[in-house]
């Protein structure tokens, strides 16, 4: 009988749909059956049952947050069970030691760290039996029943838990005295704060730091243009390098002085451009216009698409891939089929026609790594059993998905040149011919129409006017444009890391971008106004004191993710990476010292942030990882937000009600709070908290709305 191991109870109940199956204490029992003779039982972990060890299990000193004990270098690195998962890990292992368990079968997220959260359990749990991996994008009963006919060999991924290890031991020494180096440097400087540094998080943070520098140093320089009304339609002056813009007031003034009397058609050019349908969606690319159209947090949409996979309905998200390949492709006529079944996409029956199987814009097994693009699936289901933001998401994949099947959209771009002796005038027109896949994304045509006229047609002058404008300074990042900038960031390397750079894709991966993000946010370093990313004091005082250090720019992560990335082909050796880490440890902890003496920084910009109250005692299970929740004194929050970014919060007080570890526990079992006394406005009322997708939502007391 084969053991199954998942990563999540909800994945483990998605594998066992197509089997006849029995759910038991902490499993599921799958019945003999064609793909199972003997019938298998399907564990499953909840999230990382495994981390590593804090310092001080391998040094008492440790403990201590002391700079003179730094570097922490630890000559192993041991992993501990997880507080809270004790359950789960005895479960998986009972069931591993049973005589009729023969072989295992990984089925966790297709991806290095999916790799490392079973192994590691197989690890600690000692297993010496044979292991095959499912490796699938796809939850729907189809993609499951053709992955577990289809099992690679153990070995085949075996690299990929050797380079998720290798990370996970490299980020701990350069998180570990990174982080204790300049916070105990800082305290020294009257700054008592904690000082969270990473190779990914900090030169993030330098790209926004960066930015709110660049806006305060802006300073906007005025330009002109002139304006002329040829009666029929209007056009800018353009010099012979057709730029409307004007730095010269006095010629500015003058050109409009002498744009009077008549004027004439010297040219006009139509031209046809066609537009294509755009990508798919790899999840960043999802994020970012998530982001622009609703306004939705990175995390937020990661989180939204995740449950959407573990429902069936869309493809793996956590992917870099804008394509599917030919196997994929031989499912669109069944999606198609069921997505235009949908009364809100019905009407598009007509329009998404077009075959392409074959077209290499979407179809491309060369561009396609481990995961596909974001897609739905062959058991799509509609979107009105979803609301707010899930629908908004849904909707956003569905649509792209639909639009590839649609015809390009085609306009027609008039520029006709209006000349008065010298003086030549623009005027740009455009014209929608067809709205092909336009009408899939509900986006309006951007008409300009233009007067029928013909060249040497006498056009007389009604007016000339001078507009004065500013420029501009660079925009903030919003978590959308953030997500690009990470991606981008190594444009600012030399050719050699650039390169590596573009084949990495930036600044962490599609799967850890959005608990960057969030764990800036949560560690104050970052705050979100209006959408857009503001640097904190506290942020900007980090970034000073590692400003030029390999720690504020993408160097670090470029040579990082391309050795990474050989360790996981097997073409690099793990335990080397991990020494090379060791030693940029301990130039980090002296480079630090060194820094912090000559920075210059007021301490009362920086107020302190310690928590009064904390206790970092475990008061329930986090619902979003599983991982042990805490109280952090003003707040509880998730154990893991250092190991997997987990951003998940609880406040203590809301509009005045104090949200007692008893009624925590009762949100925290999905249910509700008694009536709880709140103000808002000048105005009390009782209302009770309940959690919905992982965020806090009020019930109003009948009468008291």
């Amino acid at each position: 009988m084969q053991l199954i191991i998942a990563e999540k109870p909800k994945q483990a109940e998605k594998l066992a749909v197509p089997y006849p199956s029995v759910k038991r204490d902490g499993y599921i029992e799958i019945k003999p059956c064609e793909r199972f003779p003997a019938g298998a039982k399907l564990a499953y972990a909840v999230g990382h049952l495994c981390e590593l060890q804090e310092p001080a299990h391998y040094d008492a000193k440790w403990k201590r947050w002391n700079y003179d004990h730094l570097p922490i270098i630890p000559e192993r690195f041991d992993y501990r069970l997880s507080r809270g998962k004790s359950k789960a890990f005895q479960v998986i292992k009972k069931l591993l030691n049973e005589r009729t368990t023969t072989s295992i079968i990984i089925a966790s997220d297709a991806e290095r760290e999916g790799e490392a959260i079973v192994r590691l359990i197989l690890r600690l749990a000692n297993n010496a039996k044979p292991i095959q991996r499912l490796w699938i994008s796809s939850l729907t009963p189809q993609a499951v029943d053709h992955g577990f006919a289809n099992l690679l060999d153990g070995k085949e991924t075996e690299n990929l838990f050797h380079e998720a290890m290798s990370r996970a031991c490299a980020d701990w020494l350069i998180g570990m005295n990174a982080s204790r180096a300049y916070t105990t440097l800082l305290k020294k400087k009257g700054i008592a704060d904690v000082f969270s540094l990473g190779r990914v998080q900090t030169p993030t943070l330098a790209l926004i730091v960066e930015r709110e520098k660049q806006i305060e140093s802006f300073r906007p320089e005025t330009f002109f243009e002139v304006e002329a009304d040829f009666t029929r339609y209007k056009g800018k002056y353009i010099n012979v390098k057709k730029q409307t813009k004007i730095t010269d007031r006095e010629l500015a003034e003058n050109i409009v002085a002498r744009t009077k009397g008549t004027a004439v058609v010297a040219t006009i050019d139509k031209t046809e451009q066609v537009e294509k349908p755009p990508f798919w969606f790899s999840l960043s690319l999802l994020q970012t216009e998530a982001s622009r159209r609703f306004g939705l947090g990175a995390k937020e949409t990661l989180d939204i698409a995740q449950k959407l996979y573990i429902r069936g309905w869309i493809s793996y998200p956590r992917t870099d891939s804008s394509f599917v390949s030919k196997d994929e492709a031989s499912q669109f006529k069944a999606i198609l089929k069921r997505l235009l079944k949908q009364p809100e996409y019905t009407e598009l029956t007509d329009i998404v026609t077009q075959n392409i199987v074959n077209n290499k814009r979407y179809v491309n097994s060369a561009k396609v790594s481990d995961h596909y693009a974001i897609i739905p699936t062959e058991e799509a289901g509609a979107v009105a059993k979803l609301s707010g933001r899930d629908a908004q998401v849904y909707d956003l994949i569905v649509r792209r998905f639909l639009a590839a099947f649609a015809p390009d959209a085609r306009s027609e771009k008039t520029e006709i040149i209006t000349e008065r002796e010298q003086d030549r005038f623009i005027t740009k027109g455009s014209r929608s011919l067809e709205l092909g896949f336009k009408q899939v994304l509900k986006i309006e045509a951007k008409e300009l129409d233009l007067p029928s006229v013909e060249i040497g047609q006498q056009m007389p002058i009604k007016s000339a006017k001078l507009l004065e404008k500013q420029t501009e300074p660079p925009k903030r990042y919003t978590e959308g444009t953030l997500i690009l900038g990470m991606k981008t960031a190594g444009k600012v390397l030399e050719n050699e890391l650039q390169a590596i750079m573009k084949e990495i894709e930036g600044l962490g991966t599609e799967a850890t971008r959005a608990g960057i993000i969030d764990g800036l946010k949560r560690r104050d370093y970052i705050q979100v106004k209006k959408k857009e990313i503001h640097p904190t004091a506290k942020g900007r005082v980090l970034i000073e004191a590692v400003s030029g250090s390999i720690l504020a720019s993408p160097e670090m992560t470029a040579k990082w993710e391309s050795r990474l990335d050989q360790i996981g082909k097997g073409e690099a050796s793990a335990a080397q990476f991990v020494e090379q880490a060791k030693k940029l440890s301990q130039h980090l902890v002296q480079d630090a010292k060194t820094r912090v003496e000559q920075l210059e920084v007021d301490p009362s910009q920086v107020p302190a942030k310690r928590a009064r109250g904390a206790t970092n005692r475990p008061v329930g299970i986090c619902p979003v990882c599983q991982a042990e929740l805490l109280d952090r004194g003003k707040f509880y929050g998730c154990s893991a937000y250092q190991k997997n970014n987990c951003g998940f919060t609880l406040p203590k007080t809301i509009l005045g009600a104090r949200l007692t570890q008893t009624e925590l526990k009762k949100v925290l079992a999905n249910e509700k709070t008694k009536p709880l006394e709140m103000k808002k406005n000048g105005r009390t009322f009782r209302a009770m908290l309940y959690l919905e997708q992982n965020q806090l939502k009020f019930e109003f007391v009948k009468g008291e709305a």
